[in-house]
C-alpha cells in the first residue's frame, strides 16, 4: 500500500510539474529533464509512469478536465435559477484558473499550437457543452429573454471566458471576481427574462471568496478530488460535462 501511495504521488508530481513547464513555456520546449527536476524525481521514474512526452501532456489535459468537472458540479444550485447557476460557475472556473496551475495547463494546451490538432481545444469544447446545457436548461423555464438565441448566447459566455484567460496570462486581473462580476453585470440585463432578473446576482453570491477552501481541491490533479464535489454536484440543469 506504502508503495501505491508513493505512486500516486510521483505520479500527481510529474504532471503538476509538467503543467507548470508547459505554462511558463508551451509543450514543444518544455524538456523531460526539467520537468522530472521539478517533481523531485529521476528521469527513470518519470520515463516508468509516462514512457513520452506526449502521454504526459494527455495526462495533464485529462487531470485538468477532472477539476474542471469538479468546479462545475461544485456550481451552488439548490432553488437557484440555471442562470444564477452558470454565474456561479465561471465565478468558480476564474477561481480555478487562477489558482490551479494543472487547470490552467490544461486549457492552455488547448490554444498551443506545438500540441497535437488532433486534441484542439479539448477542455472548452467541454466547457462550451455544459454552458449550453444550463442555458437550454434556462431557457426551458423561461429564465432567457425574448429574442435569445441558444448558440449566440452560449458562444458569447464561452468566448468572454477564453478572452479573460488569455489576458490573464499578462495580468491575472482579468481573472479576478471583479472582472467576472463587471461581464454578468453586463450580460444578465439582455440574456434573461424579467421574470428572473431580480434574483440573479453577478457576483456569485453562493462561490466562495477567493482564497478560501472550496469542495474542489484544486492543483491536486488527481481523480478523487471530484468525490468531494458539494452535495448538489451534477444537478445544474440536468446538464453535465
Amino acid at each position: 500500500m506504502a508503495k501505491q501511495d508513493r505512486a500516486v504521488r510521483t505520479r500527481r508530481e510529474l504532471i503538476r510539474s509538467a503543467a507548470e513547464a508547459f505554462g511558463r513555456q508551451g509543450f514543444a520546449t518544455s524538456s523531460l529533464s526539467e520537468i522530472s527536476s521539478g517533481a523531485g524525481v529521476s528521469a527513470g521514474a518519470l520515463n516508468f509512469h509516462f514512457p513520452t512526452k506526449r502521454e504526459l501532456g494527455e495526462a495533464v489535459e485529462e487531470a485538468a478536465a477532472e477539476a474542471l468537472r469538479c468546479i462545475v458540479a461544485s456550481a451552488p444550485t439548490g432553488q437557484s435559477p440555471p442562470l444564477q447557476v452558470l454565474v456561479d460557475a465561471t465565478h468558480l472556473l476564474a477561481r480555478g484558473l487562477e489558482e490551479d496551475v494543472v487547470l490552467r495547463a490544461g486549457f492552455g494546451l488547448g490554444s498551443d499550437a506545438t500540441w497535437n490538432v488532433d486534441s484542439g481545444a479539448k477542455l472548452w469544447l467541454e466547457w462550451r457543452s455544459w454552458v449550453r446545457g444550463v442555458l437550454a436548461a434556462a431557457g426551458g423555464e423561461g429564465n432567457l429573454a425574448t429574442g435569445v438565441v441558444l448558440e449566440d448566447a452560449d458562444a458569447a459566455v464561452t468566448a468572454a471566458v477564453v478572452g479573460f484567460e488569455v489576458l490573464a496570462r499578462g495580468d491575472a486581473r482579468w481573472r479576478s471576481r471583479g472582472a467576472v462580476t463587471r461581464f454578468w453585470d453586463l450580460m444578465l440585463p439582455g440574456l434573461s427574462s424579467e421574470a428572473v432578473r431580480a434574483e440573479l446576482d453577478a457576483a456569485g453570491p453562493g462561490v466562495p471568496a477567493w482564497g478560501e477552501g472550496g469542495p474542489c481541491v484544486l492543483g491536486a490533479g488527481a481523480g478523487e478530488v471530484c468525490g468531494r464535489a458539494g452535495k448538489n454536484g451534477g444537478e445544474s440543469g440536468g446538464s453535465g460535462i
